[in-house]
């Protein structure tokens, strides 16, 4: 629950401690609830969040040198009243913190991801990103919640969120990816910014293709065999229209470019007929300001449409080994250069190391399909 862990940090509660005290809050909940639930969740979970911390000061008063007088509690608060999330991702990029570990413990502690998600996202082992976050909570142990933290923090964390609902295949992965454009919406209405204005029309572009992404029981569908008249028209007209905006201000960053390589997609009527060229020159400008390897390889991909598969694999030569897909690029580009017997085995290298059950089960649909036609 970030909205009352941010309400306790108004109130003069560090991280660690209303962390602690809304997770104590959500267990009595769930002994509670069931029998008797509130009129409203939210302002119940503050009153009950807010009497643990007074009562773990209370009784740790020699080691924190003050007190918290139980009958100064505040009234609880109607849950519809305030939302502070958007303070909350600020709050937890703290300025006294590097950018990864503030971006880790705001995936984990506002996101709602667990740690082998943020681990997965930030391309390392799941312990390291245990300690990472353990670390990062001893650091602001104590230090109130009153110095915000860096926008590029914020916008990092909040497109990590979108992508982990973006690429989820259940209902609360859907409501993941809502709930990180809401925050961006309300962002954007607080800054001229141009990257957080790119940052939401990334959303909406990719946000317009939800729909049309699976298929029966899960099933994965790329984006070149979607059905685009399920596409959200609206919200692509939204996104283009706040992109434009911001590229008139001609201070382009990442979120801007990889907005405009979505919005070209989205406007192509058909796969066949995607401006691939002008895809590759924005993929030129992402690479020339982050120099991703992850950018590196989806820029193979779109060498490989607008040049030829020999182009698209020698672009893909500058791409590790160990970039997540990397097979799966590989495959399609041996697939469309003749080449099916590699192709084929790249498929089922890639099943094997999937992020999910239906891109794997997609890839080892592909495997078999190329091997038929061997």
């Amino acid at each position: 629950m970030p909205a009352v862990i941010a309400v306790l940090g108004r109130r003069g509660a560090d991280f660690a401690s209303a962390e602690d005290a809304v997770q104590e809050a959500l267990i009595r909940a769930l002994e509670t609830w069931e029998d008797d639930p509130p009129r409203d969740p939210k302002g119940w979970l503050v009153a009950v969040a807010w009497r643990k911390f007074l009562d773990a000061t209370r009784s740790d008063t020699s080691r924190r040198g003050r007190e918290v007088a139980v009958d100064a509690e505040p009234p609880p608060e109607p849950g519809a009243a305030t939302d502070d999330t958007l303070r909350l991702y600020f709050l937890c990029a703290h300025p006294t913190l590097p950018s990864s570990a503030a971006a880790a413990l705001t995936l984990r502690a506002v996101g709602g991801l667990t740690t082998r998600q943020i681990a997965a996202a930030y391309l390392v082992p799941e312990a390291t990103m245990a300690q990472r976050i353990s670390r990062a909570k001893k650091k602001i142990t104590g230090l109130p919640l009153d110095q915000p933290g860096d926008l590029a923090t914020v916008l990092r964390v909040l497109y990590l969120v979108f992508n982990e609902g973006y690429g989820g295949d259940s209902p609360d992965h859907t409501d993941l990816a809502a709930e990180a454009i809401r925050v961006t919406r309300q962002l954007a209405a607080l800054t001229d910014e141009p990257e957080v204005a790119g940052l939401l029309a990334l959303m909406l572009l990719h946000h317009a293709r939800r729909d049309s992404r699976t298929g029966p029981h899960g099933r994965l569908i790329p984006l070149a065999e979607q059905d685009r008249s399920r596409w959200d028209t609206a919200l692509i007209a939204e996104g283009v229209g706040i992109l434009q905006a911001a590229l008139a201000r001609d201070r382009l960053g990442e979120y801007q470019a990889q907005a405009a390589i979505a919005a070209l997609h989205a406007d192509a009527p058909s796969a066949a007929e995607t401006d691939w060229v002008q895809i590759v020159g924005w993929y030129d400008e992402l690479l020339a300001i982050t120099d991703s390897p992850v950018v590196r390889l989806n820029r193979a991909v779109a060498v490989g449409e607008a040049d030829g598969a020999g182009a698209g694999l020698a672009a893909l030569a500058a791409v590790g080994p160990d970039v997540p897909r990397r097979a799966a690029v590989a495959a399609h580009l041996h697939e469309r250069a003749g080449d099916l017997a590699q192709a084929a085995r790249l498929y089922a290298e890639a099943a094997g190391v999937a992020a999910s059950v239906p891109e794997r089960d997609h890839l080892t649909r592909e495997a078999a399909r190329v091997r038929q036609l061997l």
